[in-house]
């Protein structure tokens, strides 16, 4: 995943890369399909996420048409920083998205992870990452595995070679349950920050140190999904999620 803050005149918002010069590593949200949409990024902001990344967006959709802007992005005046992920093949199918959200996003995110993430030569990781940054992206994010990989364990070390070959800040993603998992992980690895998917969705307070979903977290959900309307269904998963760890499996099964 390529990160390339959008930096044009309509655009007049803080850039996000000034999170990576704060002094710490930043804490943030990944871009997951169904999962972080405005609701959940409005829950974790309240919980110490630094920042959000939207669903990823197929940007010739997009592009196209209205319905599917309408249905794949959503935000309000507190969701930044933002970065919204596309997915696209096109140079200029890519630019014309990015144009669109501009002025309610801080960064454009280009998805080159799904389904190749570190290659088994990591020269060759290396290599790609260089030419990222030569074509003057931002950040780039590395998930620790390969293609084959789903459970087994990340390749930190290889997070580690990439982070020092490069110059650009540079994010690591894969297995981060806990904010002690992720201060361990930017100690390992040297990385700017760390980005979690499914250790917010079991505990979107991760981040603010808490070991399992406090139920004023719920609280928050439940309030927060009314406001924004979510769907039955999504809001319905948000909460198996937040509650896997405090309910028996006979509760989980009548929940």
């Amino acid at each position: 995943m390529i990160s390339d803050a959008i930096e044009t005149t309509q655009c007049q918002q803080k850039d996000p890369v000034d999170l990576f010069h704060s002094g710490h590593f930043v804490k943030i949200c990944a871009p997951m399909v169904r999962y972080s949409k405005l609701a959940f990024r409005t829950l974790v902001r309240k919980y110490n996420c630094d920042l959000c990344y939207t669903p990823m967006i197929i940007a010739a959709d997009f592009v196209r048409s209205v319905k599917a802007r309408d249905s794949e992005f959503t935000t309000s005046k507190g969701d930044r920083p933002l970065i919204v992920q596309f997915a696209a093949n096109e140079a200029q199918v890519l630019s014309d998205a990015a144009r669109i959200v501009c002025p309610f996003a801080d960064g454009i995110d280009l998805n080159c992870g799904c389904p190749q993430r570190i290659h088994d030569d990591l020269k060759r990781t290396v290599d790609l990452c260089r030419k990222a940054e030569a074509t003057g992206v931002s950040w780039i994010t590395v998930h620790g595995r390969n293609v084959e990989e789903r459970h087994q364990p990340v390749h930190y070390d290889a997070i580690k070679i990439i982070k020092q070959n490069m110059s650009i800040p540079i994010v690591a993603n894969g297995d981060v349950k806990t904010l002690k998992d992720a201060e361990n992980i930017h100690h390992i690895t040297g990385t700017d920050g760390v980005m979690v998917a499914r250790g917010l969705l079991a505990n979107p307070a991760m981040f603010a140190g808490y070991e399992d979903t406090p139920l004023k977290c719920i609280q928050d959900w439940v309030d927060i999904a009314l406001e924004h309307g979510t769907p039955f269904t999504c809001f319905h998963h948000h909460l198996m999620y937040m509650m896997e760890r405090i309910t028996s499996k006979q509760e989980k099964k009548g929940f």
